[in-house]
């Protein structure tokens, strides 16, 4: 009898892997957008209901992981031992998470997690399901605290805090995975950074960035444009050239990013990258 259960969630787990794998390589090369579950099903072998048996939605397929993380935060927080405060026992969770390189960190260069994380920078509408996931983790979170005796505001305050600082940590982690760094290097980084985003929530922030310099001057405000008038000669029509896209010979423009150091002390220091590094403006 176990054999026998043992072999059907062994082919539960292969129909899984291959939804999910024919689902993300669809999506990757024609857009989540463009896609049905049909012909994720269509091209699987198996029928559409098949597909929502095990994913009950069509993000699921993406996200639907999400789901089984929501509870995580409010749950070690509920059962933290006495004395210790949210805050300490979210931080030993999440570097504890980083040792192990566990996924909802950030850490892992796995293709199946690459190509999630791929996907979700690339489409809004799971960008948008992901963000609402972290806020129902959020709101949990906060409930635990109001439950305790704590005040709503303090609560809520609280937990924003906490789990979005969570929340950078990985969006870093991740950026660094996309750009190809080496998984040992950035799990030494993430640690620090851990550290310092942790650390700067224990100590607050009040004293922080205080500026030792004066301010530059103000920007001159632009001067007025003129008001078009029937009169006003046409602007020439640009020619073809102009729509031309710039040589492979054109200066690519550069942004400048801040990026926590590897150092235990978590300093930060500027760092170039090319266009489309960490989304900054060009300079």
């Amino acid at each position: 009898m176990e054999r026998h259960r043992g072999l059907r969630e062994r082919k539960k787990n292969a129909t899984w892997g291959l939804l999910k794998a024919t689902a993300l390589q669809m999506f990757l090369e024609r857009g989540y957008e463009n896609v049905s579950v049909a012909e994720i099903a269509a091209a699987a072998e198996v029928s559409k209901a098949t597909v929502f048996n095990y994913f009950p939605t069509k993000e699921d397929l993406v996200i639907g992981g999400m789901r089984h993380h929501i509870e995580d935060a409010a749950r070690v927080v509920r059962e933290r031992p006495r004395g210790t405060t949210p805050h300490a026992v979210l931080r030993d969770r999440f570097i504890e998470l980083l040792e192990h390189r566990a996924p909802q960190t950030g850490l892992s260069d796995k293709p199946l997690f690459l190509q999630v994380q791929q996907l979700i920078h690339a489409t809004p509408t799971l960008m948008v399901s992901a963000m609402d996931y972290r806020r129902r983790s959020g709101a949990l979170l906060a409930q635990v605290l109001i439950d305790e005796g704590h005040a709503k505001l303090t609560s809520r305050l609280v937990s924003s805090q906490l789990l979005h600082t969570q929340h950078i940590l990985v969006e870093a982690n991740v950026h660094l995975i996309l750009e190809g760094r080496p998984i040992y290097e950035v799990s030494a980084m993430a640690a620090s950074a851990a550290h310092h985003a942790f650390g700067l929530l224990e100590n607050g922030i009040g004293d922080v960035m205080r500026r030792d310099t004066d301010p530059p001057p103000p920007t001159p405000p632009s001067p007025p444009r003129a008001a078009a008038s029937a009169t006003s000669p046409r602007r020439p029509r640009p020619n073809a050239s102009s729509n031309r896209p710039p040589s492979a010979s054109s200066p690519t423009p550069s942004t400048t990013c801040w990026r926590p150091s590897p150092t235990p002390t978590g300093a930060e220091r500027p760092v170039r990258f090319q266009d489309g590094g960490y989304g900054c403006g060009a300079s």
